[in-house]
């Protein structure tokens, strides 16, 4: 089972998990009329950007699934993908983005910890965690720009 047709599972459960959050959650009107920082990118940026990081989730929970399915590495993949999935309910639909953002430095945390957990003993997945964690830490100033400007 620990073949490549796993893959795509992982494939599937993060890049379809990640598309029916997202489309469940669309930003709305109430998210057009927040203030928002002068940072604030376009809103077509975030489906590309979050494809591309997607497809490096997926990859790297495979690996550690692979390499060994009880381990550390994977228990922290499972919290990042929970705390990634509870974000857009949670700042989009609950429409309460300083809870949000609490989960959101949550995730940064756990992001960290994986790379810093996997340097080592797998060098190319903490690699590809890293412009997940640098994307998400721009989400996380954006986001605690809007909890400061809203």
């Amino acid at each position: 089972m620990k073949t490549y047709g796993s893959f795509l599972v992982f494939l599937l459960l993060v890049m379809g998990g990640g598309i029916a959050i997202g489309t469940l959650t669309a930003p709305g009107a109430w998210y057009a009329d927040l203030q928002k920082p002068f940072f604030n990118p376009p809103n077509w940026v975030f489906g590309p950007v979050w494809t591309v990081l997607y497809l490096a989730i997926a990859y790297v929970g495979w690996r550690v699934w692979r390499h060994d399915s009880r381990s550390t590495l994977l228990r922290l993949w499972i919290i990042q993908m929970g705390l990634n999935f509870l974000w857009s309910p949670v700042f989009f639909a609950a429409q309460m983005p300083a809870l949000a953002l609490a989960i959101i430095l949550c995730l940064l945390l756990t992001i960290a910890s994986f790379i810093r957990a996997a340097w080592r003993p797998d060098r190319q997945s903490a690699l590809l965690f890293v412009p997940y964690l640098v994307w998400v830490g721009f989400a996380s100033a954006l986001n605690a720009a809007i909890v400061s400007l809203n």
